[in-house]
């Protein structure tokens, strides 16, 4: 880069005292990944790429829809429908043309997340669900890669550090550590079910940036073995510290053979297949009028869609009220991500076992991206 627009890019960095040149070049010479470019990965890459950091990967498999503009603010209306990490990526450059974006257009898994994550220095965790937050926890611990947690939901969000050495004790803990056991997923609220006020990822995420650039530079004190839960609501931050355990190094992958063997899914409590049913058997067993649909969502939840006819029982009297339904009937359950509708076919068939019952994949957010991209 051009010395003079060098100083002018990043003065107000390279004035600082604690920072200065040498922790600007740091930053030119660093590689980040970034994880998910939804409500905390957008202003984490925006961050990022502002204050200089010389090669950025963004990964994401998801198309911009209309839902995501409220707090995912690398997006405009002109984006919906187009790819996150690929309009994510020509945004940055617009930014600062003098780093290096690679976008990454694809779900991570295991066969390819050793390869992505290997090739960078620092991981910052912007996903969504568990089983990729334990996929990416446990690559970056085979690796040896510092790993930056987020989570947010409603008015409160998390952030952390993990898989990096206290100065002191030499301690390093993951995110087994802080979650031994997965989460039933069918049973734990998303963003998507439960809302997020749009503020609560962007300063998470600001966050997670503030603690990539101290890994690089050296700067300040890193947010390692411990989260810091802040609430917007009550203008508090807490934080707690966390422990190492023998558990958790047990339960990680012992080689890349064992992560690429290993099943996340089924890890995490996701069931498939028997009781599920894809988008597209969806739209064509309602163009025959042939099932009865039901929103398992919360009465205070918004409406799911006008495009077809649905009637709602709540997973909260879901079982007080399943006498209520036909045997005979072929039934479709939909909730926001196809997790609440999936734990309510396992109640009827339970209950009503001649009953055929069936959860959309991935729910109403899935069917709307679907048609979306049609």
């Amino acid at each position: 880069m051009n010395p003079k627009l060098f100083y002018q890019r990043y003065g107000r960095q390279i004035l600082l005292k604690q920072f200065g040149e040498a922790a600007q070049l740091k930053l030119l010479n660093s590689r980040v990944l970034v994880i998910g470019a939804g409500g905390l990965g957008c202003p984490a890459l925006q961050y990022l790429a502002a204050a200089g950091v010389g090669t950025i990967g963004i990964i994401d498999y998801d198309v911009v829809d209309i839902s995501n503009l409220q707090r995912q603010i690398l997006f405009a209306t002109d984006d919906i429908g187009k790819s996150k990490a690929e309009t994510a990526s020509k945004k940055l450059r617009a930014l600062n043309p003098g780093i290096e974006i690679q976008a990454f257009d694809l779900k991570l898994d295991n066969q390819n997340a050793f390869k992505i994550i290997s090739e960078y220095e620092i991981v910052i965790d912007g996903t969504d669900n568990f089983s990729t937050r334990y996929l990416v926890n446990d690559a970056c611990v085979l690796l040896d890669k510092p790993l930056i947690y987020g989570a947010v939901l409603r008015f409160e969000g998390q952030v952390g550090v993990f898989n990096y050495a206290e100065r002191r004790t030499g301690v390093k803990t993951n995110y087994r550590d802080l979650f031994p056991k997965a989460p039933d997923a069918n049973s734990v609220l998303s963003c998507n079910e439960a809302g997020v006020l749009g503020v609560v990822p962007g300063i998470i995420g600001t966050m997670q940036a503030a603690e990539a650039i101290k890994i690089i530079t050296g700067t300040g004190e890193v947010l390692c073995n411990a989260i810091v839960s802040y609430n917007v609501l009550t203008n508090t931050f807490h934080k707690f510290t966390i422990s190492e355990s023998n558990q958790s190094k047990s339960l990680i992958p012992k080689s890349e053979s064992e992560f690429l063997n290993f099943d996340y899914d089924w890890f995490c409590g996701i069931r498939k297949l028997e009781n599920e049913i894809s988008v597209e058997e969806f739209d064509e067993l309602i163009s025959k009028e042939k099932i009865r649909v039901i929103d398992v969502r919360e009465k205070k939840e918004l409406h799911l869609a006008s495009e077809f006819t649905f009637e709602q029982i709540p997973m909260s009297e879901f079982e007080e009220n399943i006498s209520a339904l036909d045997s005979t009937d072929t039934i479709v359950l939909i909730c926001q991500t196809g997790n609440r509708s999936l734990k309510a076919v396992e109640i009827i068939k339970e209950k009503i076992k001649a009953c055929k019952a069936f959860s959309l994949t991935g729910g109403i957010e899935a069917w709307r991206k679907h048609h979306l991209k049609v």
